[in-house]
């Protein structure tokens, strides 16, 4: 093998949606890391993959950190793995990738299952600008600052399954009834569900349907009536700084907020 440690992106709900370089790869290696050794090991049964797991999640990453790089030291190689999806995605793996770079540790990453681009992929958008921005914060003020932030861009966010009705009321009552969203649900799986509606139609579906698996949603950009003067003239200013001329950034802004563009431009003149 020509790297020590491997990043492995495992399947979200489908175990057929592994590469052959995956299987290749866990079945090489000394140990994998995993975010729950229960979980990996159904895996790991099913290709007959018989590495030695090790646990790593968020609540002992920096000691198994540790505990790792020693083994990489020794000339033993790693992978690291989630429960579902890519590492380091919402998911563990971040301390440890600064620890193996801390330490001169050659590392590389597979392609392979990601629930945001699974997702993604399933979602008419007219741009492919999107923020996305992990597990979306509990309470109702957090939630708010940082959807604010981003309501202008496609949104995407992950959110459990009892907590997704009161977070979409939340949003309603911070945007209003008309505003559009996506969700996805139990994605790869049989039962595998994408509702693409005003947020007042999708709240009425999940009222009344049980609501189980892993969700991502997303959040599509407020209409350009609802741009600031504050935001247009930030974004302008950025794209002025690039190098644009007044004649593509007028381009580029009426694509992205779908704003007339010879206004855009007059705007640009003044």
């Amino acid at each position: 093998m020509t790297f020590q440690f491997y990043i492995v992106p495992t399947p979200i709900g489908n175990l057929s949606d592994i590469t052959y370089r995956a299987i290749d790869i866990l079945k090489k290696v000394d140990c994998i890391a995993c975010e729950d050794t229960r979980v990996t090991r159904i895996l790991a049964e099913k290709y007959n993959i018989g590495a030695k797991l090790t646990d790593c999640h968020k609540f002992n990453e920096k000691e198994r950190s540790n505990k790792i790089i020693n083994l990489l030291k020794e000339g033993k190689t790693v992978a690291l793995v989630s429960d579902a999806g890519t590492p380091c995605i919402s998911d563990p793996g971040c301390y440890l990738i600064e620890a193996l770079i801390e330490n001169n540790i050659k590392y590389t990453a597979l392609p392979g299952a990601c629930a945001v681009t699974t997702f993604l992929s399933q979602i008419p958008r007219n741009t492919e600008e999107f923020a996305f921005i992990g597990f979306i914060p509990k309470t109702k003020n957090r939630q708010k600052l940082l959807l604010d932030k981003y309501k202008y861009i496609n949104t995407v966010f992950y959110e459990s399954p009892n907590r997704l009705l009161n977070t979409l009321n939340n949003i309603k009552e911070f945007y209003g009834e008309n505003i559009k969203i996506a969700v996805g649900r139990e994605l790869t799986k049989i039962f595998e569900e994408i509702k693409i509606d005003d947020i007042s139609h999708i709240i009425d579906y999940y009222e009344n349907n049980t609501l189980k698996g892993e969700i991502a949603v997303m959040l599509f950009a407020l209409n350009s009536n609802d741009v600031s003067e504050e935001f247009l003239n930030d974004k302008i200013e950025a794209l002025k700084e690039e190098g644009f001329s007044p004649k593509d950034i007028s381009k580029i802004i009426s694509k992205l907020y779908n704003m007339n563009k010879n206004q855009v431009y007059k705007k640009l003149i003044d």
